[in-house]
């Protein structure tokens, strides 16, 4: 029996499950090979985790704004599908590099976000301030595709969006997600990966990649996902901040039909929570600049809890995470993963 980990894809054999409720669809085409970059520093913290562990990256911040700090392993309780498990807080990777994709919607309506976009790449350095972090830069319209290869350099992303040229209709975000994805997890095993999602909420012409498959995907994998959408919602906005998975204690069969339907809704929102990440909305360049700005500094400090399942069947799981003691706090914490049984 295999699980999740952090530092190595949590899924490396796949046995169907559900299937009448799998589609068929086309492999999306390879991901551009990245170009090499710089050794890494030789001292550069390497995650060890084993391959019978789950990771939960897990947010805890005051209501009033700022984080909670110094929790320990005992303060959380973690519940697995409604059953509480072990956990345990990683402490090797707060000062490990990131590996970042950053994708944006150039297609459809985005164009008219051009200039918030032209001003993301200072932004970054909160992602790259390190000197070892690195960043690639995806758009997409009706398809993906790799704008700026994996580099250290904000300057060379920000160069990148100062020239986007406006793409056709489509949004494919499922497909964006994807093909994000593999580019994060083809990655070294210590940095941290992130995809830092600019688009709007619903899919628009995705033909490579179905709800169902990318719920796979995401729940199997050790990316960390960041949604700022276009048009915001502020009663939706309102529901996520306390939405961090507590109402999907059902059936698998159940939990995977809620988070297909919630895909089709608003999959933006959706990835980054079964990711463990956040979603969030703008309007103007200040909102956008503290969206982003927000984002980052959350990437750092999220508690990376670990748990070994004790429940073993295959599929989609729900995970829950709270405090033992009501800090007052909300708590933002990966509320999916999927288990595959080894063939």
């Amino acid at each position: 029996m295999r699980f999740l980990s952090f530092s190595l894809p949590f899924i490396t054999s796949s046995a169907l499950l559900f299937t009448s409720m799998a589609v068929a669809a086309q492999e999306l085409p390879p991901p551009e090979p990245p170009q090499p970059l710089p050794a890494v520093h030789a001292d550069a913290p390497t995650l060890r985790v084993t391959t019978n562990e789950v990771l939960v990256p897990t947010l805890v911040e005051k209501r009033g704004g700022g984080i909670v700090y110094g929790l320990k392993q005992d303060d959380f309780v973690l519940e697995d599908n409604g059953v509480p498990q072990k956990v345990r807080v990683q402490e090797e990777m707060d000062t490990a590099p990131v590996s970042l994709v950053v994708a944006v919607e150039e297609g459809g309506v985005s164009v008219l976000e051009f200039d918030k976009l032209a001003k993301l790449g200072p932004l970054l350095d909160l992602f790259l301030s390190d000197g070892r972090s690195q960043a690639a830069l995806v758009g997409f319209d009706s398809k993906p595709h790799l704008i700026r290869d994996y580099t250290h350099s904000s300057e060379d992303v920000n160069e990148a969006l100062k020239h986007l040229e406006p793409g056709n209709g489509g949004s494919a975000i499922l497909d964006t997600v994807s093909y994000a994805v593999d580019l994060l997890e083809s990655q070294p095993k210590e940095y941290r990966r992130v995809l830092l999602l600019i688009s709007e909420e619903r899919d628009h012409g995705s033909k490579h990649s179905k709800p169902e498959q990318l719920a796979r995907k995401i729940g199997g994998s050790d990316v960390l996902v960041l949604s700022v959408s276009f048009s915001p919602v502020k009663a939706e906005l309102l529901h996520d901040v306390k939405d961090n998975g507590d109402n999907r204690t059902m059936s698998m069969i159940s939990t995977l039909f809620m988070v297909v339907q919630a895909f089709k809704k608003n999959v933006a929102k959706e990835v980054a929570l079964m990711s463990g990440g956040e979603y969030t909305t703008f309007t103007g360049d200040k909102g956008f600049e503290q969206r982003v700005v927000e984002s980052a500094k959350h990437v750092r400090n999220r508690y990376l809890l670990t748990f070994s399942p004790t429940d073993l069947t295959p599929g989609l799981h729900t995970i829950r995470v709270r405090t033992k003691e009501d800090f007052g706090a909300k708590i933002v914490a990966r509320a999916n993963y999927w288990l595959v049984q080894d063939q």
